[in-house]
């Protein structure tokens, strides 16, 4: 499974991006798409993660309310919308797959970097 994470960018606090993961390959072997974030000096942390079959969510307590996660089966893509930036939120976006929801990600796609300003 092959997963291409994109749509990062520098933006003020308050505003709004979306990240777009697609999958391609075995996709079939994967139900739980989930999004992890690094920022710089800190570990890499869980921010958001879905079921491609039932459509379950789970949310980091620190973006629930402000990022929504989704999938779109067809085109093989997971998307995160982000409201209400902070710069907290500044960091590497990760986007990642497990073959079931809840279980631990074994494919992981290349980063999408995420600069909020104050």
């Amino acid at each position: 499974v092959q997963l291409q994470a994109c749509g990062g960018g520098l933006v003020q606090a308050g505003a709004s991006l979306r990240l777009s993961c697609a999958a391609s390959g075995r996709t079939f072997r994967t139900d739980a798409l989930g999004w992890f974030r690094q920022a710089p000096g800190k570990e890499r942390e869980f921010v958001a993660a879905i079921s491609r079959s039932s459509g379950s969510t789970d949310y980091a307590e620190s973006v629930k309310g402000r990022f929504t996660i989704s999938r779109d089966i067809a085109k093989n893509t997971v998307y995160l919308q982000m409201d209400s930036l902070k710069p907290e939120d500044t960091a590497v976006y990760y986007c990642a797959a497990a073959p079931i929801y809840g279980m631990s990600y074994n494919y992981w796609g290349q980063g999408t970097e995420v600069t909020v300003s104050s």
